[in-house]
Parts: structure tokens; sequence; C-alpha cells
């Protein structure tokens, strides 16, 4: 159980702020039954079958040409968790912290869990872009347009992590995600360029001794989150970090999981 002491500091960080920056990395997801995929072990625990590819050799573009049957019953079979599964209380606390305050969330998670819990979507950066829509594979030469998944069904055998029937496509060529994968030179970033320029106005309108960053689940492995976080700590913010076994570097670190912490913090603010 993470300290009494460090709940009520990052209570009252968070009391006496004005403004609000979410920074949410894997670990926010846990509560809500999604897998984190830290490490190989986490990855291969949750995908059995893909025993021996590592998450950073699955995550790549060149599975759509080469083996598109699997590359959509990875990717298919992670967008079907992410419609099923509902965000967790922390989510709804996190709303909740938000109200009165100027907030803007900065996540690393493609999952859109924020967008269903109730956040607008201009305020929010998904910095490696979203497995809720979707480009074409080579937009030099198919076009660079992005358009929503909403309408997009993948069937998906679990067991051999494969996609079954038709693979997403348009005009008769296969498609992907836009999401950033790992040696990937084709994502499209103008989705995800365009939510910065929105962080950005946000930002501009911050004063930055009144800012506090609430981190969660952010681990160093892939820094995209934390490097944010650093960067507006820096600049003068107070850094809350939420995160059961890497919570160093913060000003208020909460070594536990995201639902435990914002509950606690809840707890004290609405005593």
């Amino acid at each position: 159980m993470v300290e009494a002491r460090s709940i009520a500091d990052a209570a009252a960080a968070i009391q006496r702020a004005t403004s609000l920056l979410i920074g949410a990395g894997a670990g926010i997801g846990v509560d809500s039954g999604l897998p984190d995929f830290r490490g190989n072990n986490g990855f291969w625990k949750a995908y059995p079958a893909l025993h021996g590819y590592p998450f950073s050799a699955m995550a790549n573009p060149d599975w759509f040409t080469k083996d598109p049957s699997r590359a959509w019953g990875f990717y298919g079979h992670r967008l079907n968790l992410y419609r099923e599964t509902t965000p967790h209380n922390g989510f709804n606390i996190l709303r909740n912290l938000a109200v009165n305050k100027n907030t803007f969330v900065y996540t690393s998670n493609v999952d859109g869990q924020f967008q269903k819990a109730g956040f607008s979507a201009e305020q929010i950066c998904e910095c490696h872009g979203s497995i809720h829509w979707l480009q074409h594979l080579f937009p030099s030469t198919s076009g660079t347009e992005i358009w929503s998944a909403n309408h997009t069904e993948v069937n998906v055998d679990t067991s051999q992590v494969r996609a079954v029937g038709d693979l997403p496509s348009r005009n008769g060529q296969l498609v992907r995600p836009n999401i950033l994968m790992f040696g990937d030179y084709y994502w499209l970033a103008e989705r995800t360029d365009q939510q910065y320029d929105n962080m950005q106005k946000w930002y501009q309108q911050v004063e930055p001794s009144k800012l506090v960053i609430i981190e969660i689940g952010a681990g160093t492995a892939v820094p995209s989150v934390r490097n944010r976080s650093q960067f507006f700590q820096q600049a003068g913010a107070t850094l809350v970090r939420i995160n059961p076994r890497e919570p160093q570097g913060a000003d208020i670190q909460l070594a536990c999981g995201a639902k435990e912490a914002l509950e606690a913090i809840e707890k004290i603010l609405t005593q």
C-alpha cells in the first residue's frame, strides 16, 4: 500500500493546481483488464501463439506485406479488445479532477480509452497514433488520407492470432492502423501533428508553477510520456508519478496502480 503522506501530498497539489496534464502509458489500462506487454514474458502471456516473437518484432509494418493475416490477427484482436473494454473508475476520477481546471491528456496508448471515458478529442494527444484510425500501407502510391475504423470489423482466430476472412481494405488495397510502429517509415503523422498543435495552444494558457502532471503507468522502456513529463517538470510543474515499479524521479511518487492511487486521492479530496 502506498504511503498515506504521499497520497495526501498528491491530493493537495492537485487541489491547488489550475492546470492538469494527464500523462498515460500502458500501465493505466491494467486495472481495466488490458495487458501492458511489460517485457517479452508479459507479451507472450497475452499472445501465447506469438512466443518467440518479441512485441517490437510484431509491432512492425513489414507484417502487413509478408503475412497480412498475422498482422491483422494481432492488431484486429487489439482493436476488438479495446472496443469491448470499459475504462476503470480511475478514468472517471481523472475526468472529475479535470473539472474547472485547464486539462490536457498526453498518452502513448493507442486504445482510445480516454475518449471512451468522456474526454474530448480536442484535449488528447496520442503520440503513437490510434488503432481506431486507418491509413494505406504505402501512402506515396495509394493516398495520404486517414479515416475512422468505426465501421471496420476484423474476425480473429485468437488461438492462432490470425485474422479470418476478408482483411480491412480500401479500393481493393490492404490497409493498416494509423499507429506508429517500430521501424515505421510509412506512418502518417498528420492527425497526431494536429493533436500536438492543440497541446501547444493548451500550454500557452498554462502557468507552469500551477500545473500538476499526473503521470500514470508510463515506463522507461519506451519513454515517450516520461520525456514529456520531464519537459514540463523542468519548466516548473509538479510531477505526480503513479507507477508500481518505477516511480522514481517525480516530485511526488506513488508506487501503486492507477485505480488504487486515484481512488485514494479522490477520497481525500471529497472528505
